[in-house]
Parts: C-alpha cells; structure tokens; sequence
C-alpha cells in the first residue's frame, strides 16, 4: 500500500510559479515511477508528466513542456512539479500518482493512467488575475 499526499496548491497570477509537492510512504520511494495528471472544471483527468523510477526519463505533454519540470528526491521520498509562467488553462485539480509495475520510460506508456495504480487526494491550482 502506498499513501500519497499533494500540497502547495493556490491562487497565483498569469505569468507566475507554483510548486507541487508529492509525499510519498508505505513502500520504497525509488523502485517506483510516479506521475502528475489535472482535471479541469468540465474536463477529463489529462496526462501533465513523469519521471521514471531512476528520474533518468522524465515524460511531459506538449502543453507544459519548457514550463513544467518533475523533480524526485528519493531521499525525502517526493516529487515536485514545478511549474513556471502559469496560464489560465492550467487551472485545475493536480494529482500525483505511483506507477508501481511499469517503467514509464516512454510518453506513450506514462500517459496511460491506467498503469498508475495509487493516487493522491489532489491539490487545487488556479491561475487568475
């Protein structure tokens, strides 16, 4: 069993920078791979990024990336997704989540939420002026 718990959320302005934290516990921190996704108002849970268990191959979608970085500290047992020039579309829920059986060495498998199998609780980031 794995617990997740997400933090750092809130309301920043357009143009601004947010850092999502992700604490892992129940299981060992650097045999996993881990994932952030979002939901927005109305919208389907969408793929944001990974890291694989090494945080050598590190995924992100074309909407975040140059913006968005995943970072893991394997000795805290997080990850931190840290998100710089924030616009109005990346209002949503953020959600980290465990890849404990696969790799997530490429886009196409980390995207597959169906290869996640412990989520977090979620953590509210809005962007508005």
């Amino acid at each position: 069993q794995v617990q997740l718990v997400e933090s750092g959320g809130g309301l920043v302005q357009p143009g601004g920078s947010l850092r999502l934290s992700c604490a892992a516990s129940g299981r060992t921190f650097d045999n996993v791979g881990m994932g952030w996704f979002r939901q927005a108002p109305g919208k389907e849970r969408e793929f944001v990024g990974s890291s694989s268990r090494s945080g050598i191959y590190r995924n992100y979608a074309d909407s975040v990336k140059g913006r968005f970085t995943i970072i893991r500290d394997n000795a805290k047992s997080t990850v931190y997704l840290q998100m710089n020039s924030l616009k109005p579309e990346d209002t949503a829920i953020y959600y980290c989540a465990v890849a404990s059986a696969f790799p997530l060495t490429t886009y196409f498998i980390a995207k597959d939420e169906s290869k996640y199998d412990y989520w977090g609780q979620g953590t509210q980031v809005t962007v508005s002026s």
